[in-house]
């Protein structure tokens, strides 16, 4: 990947070599990465981004949720934004960062290779290389996941308003989200699949009554599907329950390669193992900050750019202490 950097604008190709020294180089072109890219674009930083290509959010025809944005395709969002970063003079390159070292001291920085087979540094990183969700494997899910099959109901639940729910129960916390869905129609149908009636909670049943939705016991087998559109869902006992949208629960897989490889602590949580941070996005490896899904199951995009923003502007600074602390002590 050949990346061609200039002062006030920004040259992206695909083909040659990239390599150079940074000051900032983020790794992952999401919602998190661009913003903190477009902060450290413009406070002058000399800034790359390494982008594979491979959002979370792609299935998703729109986005929602995020003020004066609300609607639009998750491809023309990253559009805009890798424009954007353009115009401050962030480079970004088409590749995947595949191995990351420190140096001995802080003044070393980092080394990132890139699966093209080229190395950039850096003094600072930002990881954001996000998360991948896998599907539950039951014929239909992942085919028409981010249609008519979803997993959020802030992201997608006002385009399925009052229409027939259907809740693929995979963990006991499937209790959770059928009750959470409620809220947007009240035909809601929990499938217990995977899950005993025996593992749900006396508490659970009471608010699953209290909120109208029904429990259907038995293995889902498959989707129905007709004329491109989910019809229903179809038990192993060959009775099919009339459905006009699935949610399911993906199981999260945070990627934490990079920052396993720094040595950055890590902690346990229900939807996988995420990097300890400060307020700011600072792992416990100086001078490496994780942002977005990378450091957190629950951020939705308009999260993620805050974040990005959050440690962009704490990195400048830090940058611009650590600099005049140097000229001081000479």
């Amino acid at each position: 990947m050949e990346v061609v950097t200039v002062t006030e604008t920004s040259t992206e190709t695909d083909t040659g070599t990239c390599t150079g020294t940074y000051e900032v180089v983020v790794i992952g072109g999401g919602a998190a990465g661009l913003s903190a890219a477009l902060v450290l674009g413009r406070s002058r930083r000399r800034t790359l981004v390494v982008d594979a290509g491979e959002p979370r959010n792609t299935p998703a025809a729109h986005m929602q949720g995020y003020l004066t944005r609300d609607g639009m395709s998750p491809a023309e969002f990253l559009a805009l934004g890798r424009e954007e970063i353009a115009r401050y003079g962030v480079d970004l390159v088409r590749d995947r960062a595949v191995d990351v070292t420190k140096g001995e001291d802080e003044s070393a920085g980092f080394a990132v290779a890139l699966a093209g087979g080229e190395t950039v540094h850096a003094r600072r990183l930002v990881i954001a290389t996000g998360l991948k969700d896998e599907l539950p494997t039951v014929p239909g899910v992942a085919e028409r996941f981010g249609r008519d099959v979803i997993h959020c109901p802030y992201c997608h639940g006002w385009e399925v308003r009052d229409q027939a729910f259907g809740v693929l129960a995979t963990t006991p916390m499937s209790v959770h989200q059928a009750l959470m869905v409620s809220q947007w129609s009240k035909d809601v149908t929990l499938f217990l699949h995977t899950v005993a009636e025996s593992e749900l909670a006396d508490d659970d049943l009471r608010r699953l009554a209290a909120a109208g939705v029904a429990v259907i016991p038995g293995e889902v087998a498959e989707l129905a599907v007709e004329d491109d559109r989910l019809t229903g869902v179809r038990l192993t006992d060959g009775t099919t329950h009339p459905r006009e949208a699935l949610f399911v629960a993906p199981r999260p897989v945070p990627q934490t390669g990079l920052l396993e490889k720094l040595g950055a602590e890590l902690q346990e949580t229900p939807f996988g193992a995420y990097p300890v941070v400060d307020p700011t996005g600072l792992t416990s490896v100086p001078g490496v900050w994780a942002v977005g899904n990378a450091m957190g199951f629950g951020e939705q995009v308009v999260n993620a750019a805050s974040a990005g923003y959050r440690a962009g502007a704490t990195i400048n600074g830090e940058l611009l202490m650590t600099d005049l602390d140097a000229v001081v002590r000479v």
